[in-house]
């Protein structure tokens, strides 16, 4: 099943396997894991037939239109008692750079982001020792007294699940507990790549890729829908990654909870177990052909989940272009603070401006929407518009991770002391 006069010669110098697999998906036949490690072997004609059909079945599945959500982070704290290989955000409880913002400075932060038109925060943070078992809920409520229509996109299945164990409950509890307070979507990071014995050397310790699943799953069954990542880059073998992708397609099958599936390349340069040798076959991050094969091969693999959103902060305005036409259609949020990928090492920023993101998207001959977390359009532009209230404030009084760990009125104290 061709695309067109054009491709169908591309398919005639095909590898054969690599056509027949690819002319299955436009059929609308469901790739299997060892298909789609097959597609990862794609050279020369071959690669740019993969994104052509990534393309594709992105625009038959959701059209031309390119979304993106204006959001801001607020990593509220940066101690935590996981040492992540890949995590370079983290500081231990005893460090001088660990940071905690009390309720009211995350509040102000969410008021200031809603009032410059933002619909949604993402809270996420590290993993403080002793913390509060309301810790979370808190937040929550707090942000949701001041900006009920505020959408709190909140807290990893990590986090939930040591919210949990701090509170002495189970899962779904907590997770009803959380949603009483005001959390209406979770990220599905944590994720890294779902594979236990790969998770054991990269993160010991870190949550399994059961406990991972049984939040995921308690959460869609509660009404909470989540986004899902995936990390690469690193360690990881292209079995491994098509084994996450099918993974995250069975779920999708049960529940039908997830919003998105977002590519995470690895940000190598300040990660602890890039910059510490700590395994031989460590990688730094995917190359770029390896970028764009990995978002066309989640859009083929994962046809049952609409949106294939890219990270700007990962690979920068002109890559994130150039995935437009690899099967990705959501550009992802404005971030106003993006500490994590910041902290590794990233160089695009913390902050994209709404009407930059519209003309990235525009010079792709594609058209910007602003959406809300759960992909509801509030903006169509079929061409440039006037400036938003966030595209002309200076940037600079958000401050960035690198002043904020040396604020000294919000450094972590240690509530054993």
């Amino acid at each position: 099943m061709a695309l067109n006069a054009r491709t169908d010669s591309m398919f005639r110098e095909a590898d054969p396997i690599i056509a027949s697999i690819l002319d299955g998906a436009l059929s609308g036949r469901e790739v299997t894991t060892s298909e789609g490690i097959q597609l990862y072997s794609a050279k020369d004609v071959d690669i740019h037939l993969v994104g052509m059909v990534a393309d594709k079945l992105r625009h038959d599945r959701v059209g031309d239109v390119v979304t993106y959500v204006v959001n801001r982070n607020i990593n509220f704290t940066n101690v935590c008692i996981r040492q992540c290989g890949f995590c370079a955000f983290s500081r231990d409880f005893r460090e001088t750079e660990g940071y905690m913002l009390p309720v009211p400075e995350i509040v102000r932060r969410a008021t200031e982001a809603h009032n410059l038109g933002a619909t949604e925060v993402c809270i996420q943070a590290g993993l403080p020792p002793d913390m509060a078992p309301d810790t979370y809920e808190s937040i929550c409520l707090a942000i949701k007294s001041e900006l009920p229509d505020i959408h709190i996109h909140g807290f990893s299945p990590e986090e939930v699940q040591y919210g949990a164990q701090r509170s002495n409950t189970t899962i779904r509890e907590y997770l009803l507990r959380l949603k009483e307070a005001g959390v209406d979507t979770l990220p599905g990071t944590s994720a890294e790549i779902l594979d236990q014995k790969l998770r054991d050397k990269i993160s010991p310790g870190r949550i399994t890729v059961e406990s991972w699943k049984e939040v995921i799953r308690t959460a869609h069954s509660l009404g909470i829908r989540t986004t899902s990542t995936m990390m690469f880059g690193h360690m990881e073998t292209m079995a491994q990654r098509v084994q996450h992708m099918a993974l995250i397609r069975d779920i999708q099958r049960e529940t039908g909870g997830f919003t998105e599936f977002v590519p995470l390349d690895f940000i190598a340069q300040e990660a602890p177990m890039y910059k510490n040798r700590l395994h031989d076959s460590m990688r730094a991050g995917a190359g770029g052909v390896d970028v764009l094969l990995t978002h066309a091969i989640s859009r083929i693999m994962l046809h049952n989940i609409d949106n294939i959103q890219m990270s700007w902060v990962k690979e920068g305005g002109k890559m994130a272009q150039l995935l437009l036409l690899w099967g990705a259609n959501d550009f992802g949020g404005t971030l106003i603070n993006e500490s994590i990928s910041t902290a590794a090492g990233a160089a695009h920023g913390q902050i994209l401006r709404p009407s930059y993101i519209r003309r990235l998207i525009l010079d792709m001959n594609r058209i910007p929407a602003e959406r809300t977390t759960l992909y509801k359009i509030k903006r169509r532009f079929d061409t440039e518009t006037s400036e938003d209230k966030l595209d002309m404030v200076d940037s600079s009084k958000f401050g960035s991770y690198a002043e904020l760990v040396k604020i000294d009125k919000y450094r972590y104290k240690n509530p054993r002391e």
